[in-house]
């Protein structure tokens, strides 16, 4: 597929499914890859799926309880879905904040808190890109080697959804208090990995 053509709106397991997926927007790009890891993250960090919803109005009630309301533009677009003709968004009674949903030992981590809030933004147009995860300071521990891009440039392309496919740019991992040390064997040699 081209630039600025439509994809389908089904696409992987509910559970990491980003609103715009939700709603059957069919104009979507890398973000909702970026909603997904902020879901798989959430995941390991509490040991169950974030918003396990039972359908698609399940899961989208179940964001809409932690994050609020969706954008104007997805509840057109899910007044307009065929899918959900004569179906309403159920609102939620009460409010399950981020913090709440994953273990107290991380919810008071700033650093956690913001990783999944930069992941979770319900906006594709505001969600961190990966590039831009990658420099978060979540990882300071870490020393990364991503190639250098003209980010605004990137940005303004990503934002005009004229890219269709970015490739994850490749990475090299070390941790810093494995550097100075010898030469691992094949089997150690993926203990430079960051335990979550």
């Amino acid at each position: 597929m081209g630039p600025g053509e439509s994809y389908t709106d089904y696409v992987a397991t509910r559970w990491y499914r980003a609103p715009e997926l939700l709603v059957g927007d069919t104009m979507y790009s890398t973000p909702v890859d970026v909603w997904a890891i902020g879901c798989v993250f959430a995941e390991l960090l509490s040991g169950e799926a974030l918003w396990p919803g039972k359908s698609d109005l399940d899961q989208l009630y179940l964001i809409r309880k932690t994050l609020g309301d969706l954008l104007p533009r997805h509840m057109t677009i899910f007044s307009q879905n065929t899918f959900f003709q004569g179906m309403a968004l159920p609102e939620p009674t009460s409010v399950e904040p981020l913090q709440k949903k994953i273990p107290q030992r991380y919810s008071s981590n700033e650093l956690v808190l913001d990783f999944l809030h930069k992941c979770l933004d319900k906006d594709p147009m505001v969600r961190w890109t990966c590039e831009q995860l990658l420099r978060h300071p979540i990882f300071e521990n870490f020393l990364f080697t991503v190639p250098h891009s003209d980010h605004e440039e990137y940005e303004k392309s990503r934002r005009a959804q004229v890219q269709s496919s970015p490739l994850l740019p490749q990475l090299i991992v070390t941790d810093r208090n494995q550097q100075n040390k010898n030469k691992k064997t094949e089997l150690d040699s993926r203990s430079h990995l960051p335990t979550i």
